[in-house]
């Protein structure tokens, strides 16, 4: 299991003195308790690797988002350490899709639902996501779905 691979991680970054792992580390085990948390009262709970791949995702476009900002304001600094806690994040996600393969998934679901306009964006990007969200930055996804259907 993800949790799993992740806390023993956590343990040989600390085992290492490897001080910038173990941080990003321990905030990622903090955020999945986090979720832990709040779907304590939840009626229906998420498979478990489900969920850590979904704060994984989360954690990642923060990150990206983050970097770009600080670029853009010339803080490379902090860029640099959202960047090393970028990649220690990625290496539990999935091998994410090139954009030609997201663009054959999105076309495989245009043909099965029969979409051809604008209208139907919503039904595509839910299948998207059912069917490949772990494996799909759907900022991007969403971009090339808004391209085919227009």
């Amino acid at each position: 299991m993800l949790r799993d691979t992740i806390q023993t991680e956590t343990v040989t970054a600390m085992k290492a003195k490897d001080k910038e792992r173990t941080a990003a580390l321990r905030l990622i085990g903090a955020k999945i308790k986090d979720r832990d948390i709040e779907l304590r009262t939840a009626d229906k709970k998420p498979e478990d690797d489900e969920l850590v791949t979904d704060v994984l995702m989360k954690m990642a476009k923060q990150r990206r988002e983050s970097i770009t900002m600080y670029e853009d304001g010339g803080r490379q600094e902090l860029a640099d350490k959202e960047k090393a806690e970028l990649a220690v994040i990625e290496e539990f996600l999935p091998q994410q899709m090139s954009e030609d393969e997201t663009r054959a998934v999105i076309a495989q679901i245009k043909a099965d639902l029969g979409a051809d306009g604008m209208k139907d964006m919503g039904r595509v990007m839910g299948e998207l996501k059912a069917r490949h969200g772990a494996s799909l930055d759907m900022s991007r996804a969403s971009a090339l779905v808004k391209e085919s259907l227009s």
